[in-house]
């Protein structure tokens, strides 16, 4: 009973932090994504190659978080974007006080979209509200076909999912319109990308850079009325 107890406290109290993170965004007009998916999905390359994208239409915004090291961070200084790096010393995801607490480091007058590169891990991020408008799921075909039946609450909670590293097909045992039709019998109406972030041989990435590109001008546009 203390351990139920002591679980529900921590999530009213993230709850109360994630309800404050976005009344703030909703008030600056920011559309907030928390990206997830497993070590070596993809996340950082892919958000790389969409950074570059994005900002031909909208302002953009990182928060990078990860158990240590700020190389993720690093990588995406390089693409011009205000970042700031969550170190969680061991912790298997970000929750919304952490993200609570570098706000202030953003200048959020000038951001469209945050995005939140979570912790590698398919499991904690997706029980933990961090005040953000949807959830992006990344995900590796490599990863096999049978992650979507044995993680079902990342693809339940999420609203796009990312299939990543299609180059790979030829090389891997996977067959990806079955493993499409789990994830919709999972989740009829989680939206799904193809994506390759592979150097010289990118695709994919203006799908659904146009599609984010729409929803957080819709966002933005509400703010003002």
């Amino acid at each position: 009973m203390t351990k139920i107890e002591v679980m529900q406290d921590m999530m009213e109290i993230n709850n109360a932090y994630a309800a404050d993170n976005r009344k703030l965004f909703q008030k600056k007009g920011v559309f907030v994504i928390n990206i997830m998916g497993s070590p070596g999905a993809g996340k950082t390359t892919l958000l790389e190659k969409l950074l570059s994208t994005l900002q031909q239409h909208i302002k953009a915004a990182v928060i990078e978080g990860d158990l240590a090291t700020a190389r993720d961070a690093a990588r995406i200084v390089a693409c011009n974007v205000p970042v700031i790096q969550i170190n969680t010393n061991g912790g298997c995801h970000l929750d919304a006080k952490m993200i609570s607490k570098v706000l202030p480091g953003f200048y959020m007058d000038d951001i469209d979209l945050m995005i939140i590169e979570n912790v590698g891990n398919l499991v904690c991020p997706a029980a933990y509200d961090l005040g953000e408008d949807m959830k992006l799921l990344v995900m590796s075909i490599a990863e096999g076909g049978d992650k979507p039946a044995k993680y079902p609450t990342a693809f339940l909670s999420s609203e796009a999912v990312v299939l990543n590293k299609v180059d790979l097909m030829p090389f891997v045992n996977v067959d990806i319109e079955e493993m499409k039709n789990e994830i919709l019998e999972i989740n009829p109406k989680i939206k799904i990308f193809e994506t390759c972030c592979r150097q010289g041989e990118v695709t994919g990435i203006d799908d659904l850079s146009d599609w984010l590109v729409e929803i957080v001008k819709q966002k933005k546009q509400a703010s003002r009325n």
